[in-house]
């Protein structure tokens, strides 16, 4: 597994979807998901610290959770099949690991309002990393050892997603802090 830290939430100008980009914390590759839109809201809502007046559903899930004396440990994006992502909450109750099924977007809000690790499987980020060119800042489809890392049918089913990528304005997400549009 490997530690990630949620960079951004961005929204596609191509079709307004919005998606949540995760950042390996020991290199430049990352990890964009697309989520829902209240989704997307919960994690911004948390990483700027914006107060709401009634809580929020993974605000809820917290409360749940702390209620019935468990505790949070960690997220894991865990799989990719057929262009869908799948995460899992871990927490710990009653003496022991629980490792519960989660779409990726309610991990990472609920991981963000309780400050725990966030990780992928290398088989995850291996499909769907992206490494962006340190000079350009466009996407790369190479490998951190400079391999290919899909072949030329792949490249051109990610063709889109590429072409997304590269409209997203990335060199500013190191620059960004919380609580700024």
């Amino acid at each position: 597994m490997i530690e990630m830290a949620v960079d951004s939430v961005r929204v596609s100008l191509m079709n307004y979807q919005r998606v949540v980009v995760l950042k390996e914390k020991s290199l430049d590759r990352y990890l964009p998901i697309w989520i829902g839109p209240a989704e997307a809201e919960a994690i911004v809502v948390q990483l700027q610290e914006v107060q709401v007046p009634r809580p929020l559903t993974h605000d809820l899930l917290n409360s749940v959770i702390s209620a019935l004396n468990a505790e949070v440990r960690s997220v894991v994006v865990n799989k990719l099949a057929n262009d869908t992502f799948y995460a899992s909450i871990h927490l710990f109750a009653n003496g022991r690991e629980v490792e519960i099924d989660s779409r990726p977007s309610d991990a990472l809000a609920l991981a963000v309002r309780v400050n725990v690790p966030i990780y992928a499987e290398e088989e995850v980020l291996d499909k769907a990393g992206v490494l962006l060119d340190p000079e350009t800042g466009k996407l790369q489809m190479k490998a951190v050892d400079g391999s290919p890392i899909v072949d030329e049918e792949e490249r051109k089913r990610l063709g889109a997603f590429a072409d997304f990528i590269n409209t997203l304005d990335l060199e500013d997400f190191e620059k960004r802090q919380p609580g700024t549009a």
